[in-house]
């Protein structure tokens, strides 16, 4: 058996319907997992699922729209999974917001609170729910999809940068807490990629020369480039690793 073998195993990967968290609903597929696409809007998340299922055969993806906003859809996101899957192996925590660019000073309450809500409280609910029956079997690998955004401080994107810098804390507590039960917890810290959400970051080209002048790849990366990072943490691969966080950022922080 392959050591990256995913077969049999359910995954959830919220904000899947594009960027990382569509390129690794393909890759755990690749790999033999079912997975459940999720998104705020159902055409996107269908379209992926789709994709899949025409790939990898039907029964492989099924799409659940959820807004991690909202604690009654990430619990029917859950629900809906185990009504079409039997259970929940894996979840990837991967959706986020970050609505407001500039210095700390200028940022509203309502935007802080979205970024914190969204990148933290909702990982929180969503954990929450898919935790006990992993304890219970005794086996489950949830990773969050933070950021090197949490390891340094930044003038543009800091509400942001601090909300990832919780999700590594909430990574390190729950793998002390779920760790006797054989479920891991672990972040992947992805440097920027090349994706919608990261837009404002590459798409004008001085602010990219900027940011890969110091990048030892001197490029960013591509959605697909984090995808392997999920499968070794969820697999048997990443079986002796939680409470960490995975850095996969072309040395932009060495």
């Amino acid at each position: 058996m392959s050591l990256f073998d995913l077969s049999g195993k359910v995954a959830i990967i919220t904000g899947s319907s594009r960027g990382i968290g569509k390129a690794i609903a393909e890759r755990m597929a690749e790999h033999g997992a079912k997975v459940v696409i999720s998104s705020r809007k159902a055409g996107p998340c269908e379209e992926v699922a789709a994709a899949l299922n025409a790939k990898h055969g039907e029964g492989t993806a099924i799409a659940v729209p959820a807004n991690i906003a909202s604690k009654e859809e990430l619990q029917n996101l859950v629900d809906e999974t185990r009504k079409a899957f039997g259970r929940v192996d894996i979840c990837v925590c991967n959706a986020a917001s970050n609505p407001y660019y500039g210095p700390l000073a200028g940022i509203s309450d309502d935007q802080f609170r979205k970024i914190l809500d969204n990148n933290i409280i909702s990982n929180h609910w969503l954990i929450g729910m898919v935790a006990p029956e992993m304890r219970a079997r005794r086996d489950g690998s949830i990773i969050i999809v933070s950021s090197i955004g949490g390891l340094r401080g930044n003038a543009i994107i800091g509400a942001y940068n601090i909300s990832k810098a919780a999700d590594f804390q909430l990574a390190r507590n729950l793998a002390h807490e779920f760790g006797p039960d054989n479920v891991r917890v672990n972040c992947i810290a992805p440097g920027l990629i090349k994706t919608d959400f990261a837009k404002a970051l590459w798409d004008n080209p001085e602010t990219l020369k900027r940011s890969t002048a110091g990048t030892p790849l001197r490029r960013i990366g591509e959605p697909d480039e984090i995808a392997g990072a999920a499968v070794y943490l969820a697999s048997q691969a990443g079986s002796f690793m939680t409470g960490q966080a995975l850095v996969v950022d072309g040395g932009a922080t060495i």
